[in-house]
């Protein structure tokens, strides 16, 4: 990637491009607990805080009523702070000359004025809508006088109080590359790996020590061990209203399969499950350019969700009133040599595994430099998703409207979304995952049938050609909701990004190449790439009769297609000589699985 994609993609102050997009999409600003005087004595005497989103300071109070107001954080008589106003129940006094607002930003009083004067009907300090959901004070920053998109009905959004729990925290770096751990399907199987798992019967509330759904040999297996045993997922995404649906298979014998279904939410949150019963929908919303505050919703969809127990775990991880990590660069965010020996493969702790995302996030800089990085095959949604950024920054820079969640002509295609981890079996995981995710909703007693999300069907390809799964995916969605040319634009860089994974990696097959040593790597590799093309190419030569603004963009498409053939006689010359090698049997439980090699792309922005 260049630099100047790279701080486009990452900047988010006031007049950025990334700034501008993000500012059209509703974002959380402040927990309800931090106006709990049980836990900031500060707040039983005056409820106000100032809070920074987005690279821009405002201030937040309640009032007597119980309402809030969220204001730019400089007075507009002569800039002073706000933060520290006299909050006096029907709004917000500047203690420099006494001028008061309400929560709307209208001026109340000028005491300072001459009797008579009517200064202050003319002056406003601007306001930001909020709403409260779940715990959460939410803040739209988008033009003046722009009506938001409604909040959309996620689970998390829906289900009411009693089964969802909110909590936060801070790391120090830019939102983005927190956001990318979060949809990187691979990593769990390393960064968080246990050498040994722990009693399922503790294991409330606490990510990766719960049990996979679905059993092995009678046996319930923890996600700890799923993750140790199986590190070579076999990744693939579909596009949906919301954004990505991210799914990562780990064949494990010739009957079962462990699937993980999660998403990408864009442009920010991500939504994963923490059990059988228990889904996680995070949000990374930019303090700055060079730190964030995570946001999870915990959505139980069995019993009510246990607030304390939930609260007390996260907490001891925290100091308050502004919820900043106690692990950190300032002390090696805990790392511990003896632990990595023995015990993690991280060394960082085996009680809240945040803090091995947070060391991945905050050990790469405050600003990831993309430009040094080299991806692999393992990274293609990270790919997709900077696609999805780049074109989402450069549809609003044009004055266009934003995709998924801040699109309100989307708002009744999203629901959800859905997730699943289980062990399944492997010739029909696709239709289990429907049915466990079907059966886990009308066991949950909110649940509201037909006004929530239904499963969702998955390619049933392990690792499908992005090129034509997208392509498919955004006509069935996206054409009918708004045809422009921008969607069909949207499909042309999976083409040139899947070409050289291929050649970054000629020695190594696929797992299921690697299970037949007999096989030729290269000559079927390169069989069922061409298979792939050719069948892009029939999608894209019958779509030039749809009346849709793209035939420019399949054009382009098929220019792809000639340089991708280039690219593949080239690699059938580099991998003739490849045989298919295993070091392990990776459908076998409890072998070692090989380790992803050398090889790696190196993509330019």
């Amino acid at each position: 990637m260049k630099a100047e994609l790279n701080q486009r993609l990452t900047q988010v102050g006031p007049g950025t491009p990334g700034g501008e997009l993000l500012r059209r999409y509703w974002q959380p600003v402040a927990l309800l607990d931090e106006f709990d005087p049980a836990l900031d004595p500060r707040m039983a005497v005056r409820p106000v805080k100032p809070v920074r989103v987005l690279g821009q300071d405002f201030v937040l109070f309640r009032d007597a009523q119980g309402g809030y107001g969220l204001l730019d954080r400089d007075c507009p008589h002569r800039g002073a702070d706000l933060a520290y106003g006299r909050n006096e129940g029907d709004g917000l006094r500047c203690p420099f000359h006494g001028w008061k607002f309400d929560a709307t930003g209208q001026c109340i009083e000028t005491p300072a004025e001459p009797p008579g004067s009517t200064l202050c009907t003319r002056i406003r300090q601007r306001s930001y809508p909020l709403q409260e959901r779940s715990g959460v004070l939410f803040g739209w920053f988008g033009p003046q006088g722009a009506v938001p998109p409604p909040l959309p009905a996620l689970d998390c959004f829906t289900a009411p109080a009693t089964h969802t729990f909110a909590f936060k925290g801070l790391w120090h770096c830019n939102w983005l590359q927190s956001f990318e751990v979060g949809i990187d399907p691979a990593h769990a199987s390393y960064l968080h790996r246990f050498f040994n798992d722990a009693s399922l019967d503790d294991s409330y509330g606490k990510q990766f020590r719960g049990a996979s759904v679905g059993e092995v040999g009678g046996e319930r297996w923890p996600m700890t061990r799923v993750m140790r045993e199986f590190g070579q997922p076999q990744i693939s995404f579909e596009a949906k209203a919301y954004g990505l649906q991210l799914t990562a298979l780990r064949p494990m014998t010739d009957e079962l399969t462990h699937v993980r279904v999660t998403n990408a939410v864009f442009p920010q949150t991500f939504v994963i499950p923490l059990s059988e019963t228990m889904t996680i929908t995070q949000m990374h919303v930019p303090v700055d350019d060079t730190r964030n505050y995570w946001y999870a919703f915990f959505t139980s969809f069995d019993g009510p969700v246990d607030k304390e127990a939930m609260r007390q775990q996260r907490l001891q991880a925290v100091t308050l009133p502004d919820y900043i990590p106690k692990s950190g660069k300032h002390n090696h965010w805990g790392f511990n040599p003896e632990e990595q020996q023995s015990r993690t493969y991280l060394g960082m702790g085996e009680d809240d595994i945040n803090v091995h995302d947070q060391w991945a996030c905050e050990s790469m800089g405050a600003i990831q430099d993309r430009t040094r990085e080299h991806l692999g095959t393992t990274d293609k949604v990270i790919m997709a998703n900077r696609r999805l950024l780049q074109q989402a920054i450069d549809t609003v820079e044009n004055g266009g409207m934003p995709p998924g969640i801040g699109d309100p002509g989307l708002f009744d295609a999203i629901r959800g979304p859905d997730t699943v981890d289980g062990i399944a079996p492997a010739g029909d995981w696709h239709a289990w995952w429907q049915d466990s995710v079907r059966s886990k909703r009308e066991g949950a007693p909110w649940y509201g049938g037909d006004a929530l999300t239904r499963a969702e069907s998955v390619p049933t390809q392990t690792e499908p050609a992005p090129a034509r799964a997208e392509a498919l995916s955004a006509r069935a969605e996206a054409f009918p909701v708004r045809a422009e040319a921008p969607t069909v634009r949207a499909e042309v860089p999976p083409v040139r990004a899947e070409v050289p994974s291929v050649r970054a990696e000629p020695v190594e097959a696929p797992p299921q190449v690697q299970a037949n040593p007999s096989t030729s790597s290269g000559r079927t590799e390169m069989s069922s790439i061409r298979a792939e093309i050719s069948s892009v190419r029939t999608e894209m030569n019958s779509g030039r009769t749809e009346k849709n603004p793209g035939r420019a963009e399949m054009n382009s498409v098929r220019a792809e297609m000639n340089s991708g053939r280039a690219e593949m006689h080239a690699v059938r010359a580099e991998t003739a000589p490849a045989s298919a090698e295993t070091d392990s049997d990776p459908k076998k439980p409890g072998s070692s699985p090989t380790e992803v090699g050398a090889g790696r792309t190196e993509v330019s922005g």
